[in-house]
């Protein structure tokens, strides 16, 4: 099992980083998720909602946490080995809707339909990682981009606003984005809000 703590290599003491690995999205569907955002985000307003910015919408496909620069060379050869393994494909991105539901909304997000490939690729990617100790996570694997969490301090009538909002919607299709490469973040939390830097890409199967 790999270490999550900083440790020593060479005499020199080594860093921990929070981490993801995620899909990109195309420069298309990123502008048709902002107009969504902005829409809501009239009705909804930024006091009970703290809203992605949408350059930092991604299809998360792992949340790694805290993980020691040490660790970064294994997690990099098992994703492109996992990579390898699956053909490039499409998703389609659509609706709108909410964690854990609707009526009780903590993540307010855009979906995603998938072809089989997407939930194979990361069961397995997870159970790789899972050896090396970032447990897999409890609940189902559910693709989605987060376009805002509702904030502790939403009283009961913002939530009822978040719950009429979806209800309401009628945002449909998107649009589509093909996936060939996933990418290793390094996730740094300022006051201004998270900054995702891009550590390496590891490209799946063309065609």
């Amino acid at each position: 099992m790999l270490s999550s703590e900083p440790g020593y290599y060479g005499g020199k003491k080594l860093s921990v980083i929070r981490a993801f690995i995620a899909f990109d999205l195309s420069p298309e569907i990123q502008k048709r998720l902002d107009e969504v955002s902005r829409q809501l985000m009239t009705v909804l307003g930024a006091s009970s909602l703290r809203w992605t910015p949408v350059q930092n919408i991604h299809l998360t496909l792992k949340f790694l946490g805290d993980v020691s620069t040490a660790n970064l060379e294994i997690l990099k050869k098992i994703m492109q080995s996992e990579a390898g393994r699956v053909e490039a494909f499409e998703i389609s991105v659509g609706q709108i809707g909410a964690f854990p539901s609707a009526s009780r909304p903590r993540v307010l997000w855009a979906g995603v339909q998938a072809p089989e490939q997407l939930a194979a690729l990361q069961k397995s990617l997870e159970n790789e990682i899972a050896l090396v100790g970032y447990p897999p996570e409890e609940r189902a694997f559910s693709p989605h981009l987060t376009l805002a969490r509702v904030t502790r301090t939403a009283s009961p009538g913002d939530l009822r606003k978040v719950r009429e909002a979806i209800e309401k919607s009628q945002v449909g299709l998107l649009g589509t984005v093909r996936v060939d490469a996933m990418h290793l973040y390094r996730s740094d939390l300022n006051p201004g809000g998270a900054i995702y830097t891009r550590l390496y890409s590891a490209p799946l199967k063309n065609h």
